[in-house]
């Protein structure tokens, strides 16, 4: 072993041991045979279900005897989709589920992750804005570190008004630190700076959760909704809502939160995992409702 892997391995060994220090050094486990996993985000054990496991096994096999010229038989993609990794399976599929969540378009994604980075890291443009709220997922913070957006802005949680007002009450779970969404809309269009916002030049982006993972609380959509169009008439404002955790759980045989409000025409993205209540590995998407 060379000098320098061996000051590397000191050095590694000094983090996991102040990890070990303070309680925070995890280890893979697996479930023991016959028992009950509590910590499980396969809410609805689909991946377990007799049925659905025939019925997926017929369509691998449905699928592998049909005539799909180079990819017969193909089970993985043999390259990135830009390539030759593209098939007739997967346009299908973002089509279906764009069409089932009342969408007018779908992007497959390797995980809900990946479906953030690359949300968050192409769309918003320079002098674009990004504001969310204080407890989104770490994934769409990891995607606002790659965006080009002109400033990111974090709202107290679920806090949508200044205080009473409209017959809407302030979140008891608003932190003191944190403005409300309304006042950080205002603060945006203030003075010369907030022109381009109140003009409709620049893009204001507003990101939330439909069930929020660690509280298990619902965003306050349908106020977002409603305060967003009022501070922003110009259409400037474009609300993304990351459904991981309210797929399959909201709304009508699962659509989420965002059609359970019937406010698909309102909101510009949502994010679906597949790896929560659908029982998959990895495959999501964002689906996105064009306006005019």
């Amino acid at each position: 072993m060379s000098k320098t892997s061996s000051q590397l391995d000191e050095v590694l060994a000094g983090l996991l041991a102040r990890r070990q220090s303070r309680n925070r050094l995890r280890h893979l486990t697996t479930v023991p045979a016959g028992t009950a996993d509590f910590s499980s985000n396969g809410y609805l054990s689909l991946s377990s279900h007799p049925e659905i496991r025939r019925a997926y096994l017929a369509r691998l096999h449905a699928h592998d005897a049909a005539d799909n010229g180079p990819t017969l038989g193909l089970l993985g993609s043999g390259g990135s989709r830009l390539l030759d990794g593209n098939s007739v399976l997967a346009e299908s599929l973002e089509r279906s589920i764009a069409d089932f969540h009342h969408g007018s378009a779908g992007l497959l994604f390797n995980s809900a992750t990946d479906a953030n980075l690359g949300l968050f890291g192409c769309i918003p443009q320079p002098g674009d804005v990004v504001i969310y709220d204080e407890l989104i997922h770490a994934s769409v913070r990891d995607g606002l570190k790659l965006s080009r957006a002109g400033g990111t802005v974090p709202f107290a949680h679920n806090c949508v008004y200044d205080g009473p007002g409209d017959g809407k009450e302030k979140s008891a779970l608003a932190t003191k630190e944190l403005r409300s969404l309304e006042a950080v809309l205002r603060e945006l269009q203030e003075g010369s700076e907030g022109r381009s916002v109140r003009e409709g030049q620049r893009n204001v982006f507003i990101a939330l959760e439909g069930v929020y993972s660690m509280d298990g609380d619902l965003a306050l959509l349908a106020d977002i909704v409603e305060c967003v169009e009022r501070y922003l008439p110009r259409g400037n404002g474009y609300i993304i809502v990351d459904e991981a955790h309210s797929t399959g759980i909201l709304g009508d045989k699962g659509r989420g939160l965002v059609c359970e409000l019937g406010l698909e025409d309102r909101i510009w993205a949502r994010i679906h995992g597949f790896g929560k209540a659908m029982g998959c590995a990895g495959g999501t998407f964002f689906s996105y409702l064009l306006t005019t």
